[in-house]
């Protein structure tokens, strides 16, 4: 079992910059790939990023490349994304996920979740 708590969301501006963190914990949790995504209202969960275990992978969805980068700290097991030049259309709730293995972009692929957090982006 894998636990993720995200923190860091929060109320910005336009071109305004935020950092997302997500803490992992539990048996391994420092080997699997991890990713963000995010859901915005009336919408479907959106791949955002996501980056291998060992941080020697890394892939962005196409809105995302160039804004966006993901990161993580494997002795705090901690992943982050940074958020810069942030769109209203980047209003979401942002989940962390991890899964065992490679890379995807699909949600049904990751076996574990946090409980999300909030980015509004005020225009």
């Amino acid at each position: 079992q894998v636990q993720l708590v995200e923190s860091g969301g929060g109320l910005v501006q336009t071109g305004g910059s935020l950092r997302l963190s997500c803490i992992a914990s539990g048996r391994d949790a420092s080997s699997y790939t991890m990713a963000w995504f995010r859901q915005a209202p009336g919408e479907g969960r959106r791949f955002v990023a996501a980056l291998t275990w060992d941080a020697s992978g890394s892939y962005y969805a196409d809105n995302q490349k160039g804004r966006f980068t993901v990161a993580r700290d494997v002795a705090k097991n901690t992943l982050y994304l940074q958020m810069d030049s942030l769109r209203p259309e980047d209003t979401a709730v942002y989940y962390c996920a991890a899964k065992r293995g490679g890379l995807s972009i699909f949600f049904r692929d990751y076996d574990y979740w946090g409980q999300g957090t909030q980015v509004t982006v005020s225009s």
